[in-house]
């Protein structure tokens, strides 16, 4: 084997991997983040959990990025670790869909027509130009992933014939065959198949390799067997290093994830190995190819899980037993709304944004709580009440600070349009909350000011306090109802009713000059009545905002200005009767 095959088989190598990536990426970007919501609303239905491991590996093409994702949804609680036990078998049968795919390389047509066509060197070439076809001249993010889909097959496939290619000259080299030998032993190749794996981080692609060798003929059952087993365990090594950083349960999953698998080996490999002394299985010696392979890997995790499943309560005791110690700091906090923000799911950008959006809705339900009851404190001064509201504003805080930080670095990774708009509108929303509950606080301020002074206001400007403040905690019920349920039709009545306080704000002002001309109003009230309207108008415009935000994304556009120009003007009837409708109900 010379320099040439080496660099070719390194090359193939290369291509193989950078395949599986880009087609895995292709699929995680089509689900668009469904296949992760979908196990992180899981029952504890152990069949159901298998089904579903299996279904999401098969789709994503990686056992090891689900058991990633299973550690991510314990670590931050979404999750327990009894759920992921069945996940976890499921996703090792799921995995070997790949090695299904990648046996198609080993079809002979021998001259038939139909059957040359389902060698992947015959039709992969077209899948490759249908693919670039579609990312030159499609906008659609829908398109272009199932064209990545399409042209990291045709790359893996190519990388697959690479080494191949490079290893076919292998089967008459000496050394090669002793090699072959050593590995029939069991251990050597248990051995071998876990380091391998472990290296790449990929069963998939480790049994792909073992699939292009296999095609030298040199590589026989004996020797494939081990190898295969090894493989299985190796691929436990992902799990494991992202669980390092996570919090007890989440160590729990890895552990179980090898547990697994290392049971299903010292069970199945004994029995197989005995069975083989006394029967000597004849296919032992004969030749392995891609197909058998692929067999070999399947059959191996199917008699696992039929083994295992019954045991799934066993092994999350063992996994338990095995990584003890006190309860951390993160398992203390169970409850801690931030645990959702985990750093795994970054890499899945769809499912990070969806997680991102429900502490958005929470942020803004804390928001509404403290803005209400700091409009009622001007008549009632509570203040156990306005402690209160100072510590939920700090709470805001500190949401904004979470949830953006986790978006900023979320928006790093390769997004779709879709997604880095919602980026964008989430994180406009996160600050127009926070000055939301600033305002609150300012209102707080003013009643307590109104308290310590004694300020009592005349009946005309309660009532205008009363109209205003009434239409402001409709405005604002009405766009966090919109946020929360994603309503674009509740949006829609955010903005007419915000131009109706906009109005009330400037009427109000013009009732208290007049008063304070007749003498019947001071200026020291003048600055409490300012403060007040200011801050009921300023809340009005962030929810004017946050609505905004929400038919933006629904329209494709991210030009407030424009979007609320085009609103007035060309908005039909609809913006006008709206306005009417506030503007009939908040008469002063």
């Amino acid at each position: 084997m010379g320099i040439f095959e080496i660099l070719t088989l390194v090359g193939g190598l290369a291509l193989f991997l950078y395949g599986m990536d880009v087609m895995g990426d292709g699929l995680k970007k089509l689900a668009g983040g469904k296949l992760e919501s979908i196990l992180a609303k899981l029952t504890s239905n152990r069949f159901k959990g298998f089904l579903l491991g299996f279904g999401v590996t098969a789709i994503i093409q990686s056992s090891s990025a689900t058991t990633v994702m299973l550690v991510g949804f314990v670590n931050s609680g979404i999750m327990k670790l009894g759920q992921t036990i069945s996940i976890i078998m499921g996703a090792n049968v799921g995995t070997t869909v790949t090695a299904w795919l990648l046996s198609t390389s080993a079809i002979d047509g021998g001259g038939i027509w139909w059957l040359d066509l389902l060698k992947p060197s015959s039709f992969t070439p077209v899948l490759a130009v249908i693919g670039v076809a579609i990312t030159m001249f499609s906008k659609s993010d829908k398109k272009k992933n199932i064209a990545f889909i399409l042209l990291g097959f045709a790359v893996l496939m190519f990388g697959m014939e690479s080494m191949s290619d490079a290893v076919s000259g292998l089967k008459s080299e000496p050394w090669f065959k002793e090699m072959l030998v050593m590995f029939e032993n069991p251990v050597m190749g248990i051995v071998v198949g876990t380091v391998l794996t472990a290296i790449i981080q990929s069963s998939s692609a480790s049994v792909g390799i073992l699939q292009a060798l296999s095609m030298t003929g040199a590589i026989n059952f004996a020797t494939a067997i081990p190898i295969i087993m090894g493989q299985n365990i190796g691929t436990t090594i992902t799990p494991i290093l992202s669980a390092i950083s996570g919090n007890r349960d989440s160590k729990r999953v890895a552990f179980a994830c090898l547990f697994i698998k290392i049971l299903g080996i010292v069970i199945v490999a004994p029995v197989f190995y005995i069975l083989h002394a006394f029967v000597n299985f004849a296919f032992m010696e004969a030749v392995i190819d891609p197909f058998w392979v692929a067999f070999v890997h399947t059959a191996f995790n199917i008699l696992t899980t039929v083994v295992l499943i019954p045991f799934c309560g066993f092994i999350e005791k063992c996994a338990i037993k095995a990584v003890r110690g006190k309860k951390d700091q993160k398992e203390e906090e169970k409850n801690d709304a931030f645990s959702a923000l985990d750093e795994r799911f970054i890499t899945i950008p769809s499912f990070a944004i969806d997680t991102s959006r429900h502490l958005v809705c929470d942020m803004a339900l804390l928001a509404q709580r403290s803005f209400e009851s700091a409009a009622e404190l001007i008549e009632n001064y509570d203040k156990n009440v306005a402690e209160r509201i100072s510590k939920e504003e700090t709470e805001v805080d500190h949401y904004e600070d979470k949830i953006s930080s986790y978006l900023v670095k979320v928006s790093g990774q390769d997004l779709s349009i879709k997604d880095s708009r919602e980026i964008t509108s989430l994180l406009h929303c996160v600050g127009d909350i926070e000055r939301i509950s600033d305002h609150a606080v300012n209102i707080c301020e003013a009643a307590e000011e109104i308290k310590e002074k004694g300020i009592e206001f005349s009946p005309e400007a309660k009532r205008d306090i009363e109209v205003i403040s009434a239409a402001t905690r409709e405005v604002l019920l009405l766009a966090v109802h919109a946020l929360l349920e994603n309503n674009l039709e509740i949006a829609k009545k955010v903005e007419p009713l915000e131009q109706v306080i906009d109005k009330l704000k400037r009427k109000i002002k013009n009732n208290h000059i007049k008063r304070l001309k007749e003498g019947n109003c001071t200026m020291e009230y003048g600055f409490v009545l300012s403060d007040l309207l200011t801050n009921f108008e300023r809340v009005a415009d962030h929810c004017s905002n946050i609505a905004v935000c929400l038919l933006e994304i629904a329209q494709g556009a991210l030009d407030t200005h424009e979007y609320l120009s085009h609103v007035k003007e060309d908005g039909e009837n609809e913006f006008f009767e709206l306005y009417d409708q506030y503007k009939a109900k908040y008469i002063l």
